[in-house]
């Protein structure tokens, strides 16, 4: 085995796109450090220094030395966005881990059920979280996803975990949190209605899948029930008060 350049981590506890991150990085058992950016008051360096073009979190950097807050990423490190992408980086980096099933039909499958998280789960929870959409269309979401699991068990692609599961988790863990905290820019009176339907029978496979997902000791290392939920309120009390100064400003 090759010796592991270092691997370092820009992330944020409320996003779930560093989650997915993490818990392929725990899953294969990789060494690796993490800086934490805020998303209430992003630090001005973090754009400035090194990630000018879009600030967002994920952002991994690969190779050169430990890196602190307010510093530059080495010239020669190679820096990587977009947590699907360093997903399948990750899978390609630690291939003795098997974030990705061996078999190229199984492969596939992975594939096919993150497109669907990208392209059906989050325009769904999107539209039902940030724009007061209605419930309805988040649970035929909800439902589609729950098709795609396998009926009698086992992960995303099949009977072994992979970076099908990083990809949906951290979505339906938050999903899940914002329903029960009655945290998000709902329609009046949808998320209880959302919170009750995921705790139904209608959803006893995707309970399941989740419950299989949270036992896992990569979900007990990177899923911080309390950080999570304190930067997610703290998140959405700022996207709310912006979206009043807006709200004001067009109607005076």
């Amino acid at each position: 085995m090759s010796a592991q350049k270092r691997i370092t981590l820009y992330m944020a506890s409320a996003s779930p796109f560093p989650h997915r991150v993490r818990l392929a990085l725990e899953e294969a058992h990789a060494t690796y450090e993490m800086i934490h950016i805020s998303l209430v008051d992003k630090q001005d360096w973090y754009q400035k220094k090194v990630y000018p073009d879009r600030a967002q979190v994920p952002y991994l950097i690969y190779g050169g030395p430990e890196l602190h807050p307010d510093e530059a990423p080495s010239p020669d490190a190679a820096k990587i966005p977009e947590s699907l992408v360093i997903l399948e980086f990750l899978a390609d980096l630690f291939p003795a881990a098997h974030l990705l099933p061996s078999d190229p039909v199984l492969r596939a499958r992975a594939r096919l059920f993150t497109t669907a998280v990208e392209t059906e789960l989050l325009p769904a929870q999107k539209a039902f979280f940030l724009m007061g959409g209605p419930p309805d269309a988040m649970l035929a979401a909800l439902d589609a996803l729950q098709a795609r699991l396998p009926p009698a068990g086992g992960f995303a692609a099949g009977p072994q975990w992979s970076i099908a599961d990083a990809a949906v988790m951290p979505i339906l863990l938050r999903l899940r949190m914002s329903v029960t905290l009655e945290v998000g820019f709902f329609a009046p009176g949808a998320a209880p209605v959302v919170r009750a339907a995921l705790e139904s029978p209608r959803f006893a496979r995707l309970q399941r899948y989740i419950a299989d997902n949270v036992a896992r000791p990569s979900m007990a290392a990177t899923w911080d029930e309390a950080a999570v939920k304190a930067e997610f309120v703290g998140r959405f009390e700022k996207l709310r008060s912006l979206k009043a100064a807006q709200h004001h400003h067009h109607h005076h």
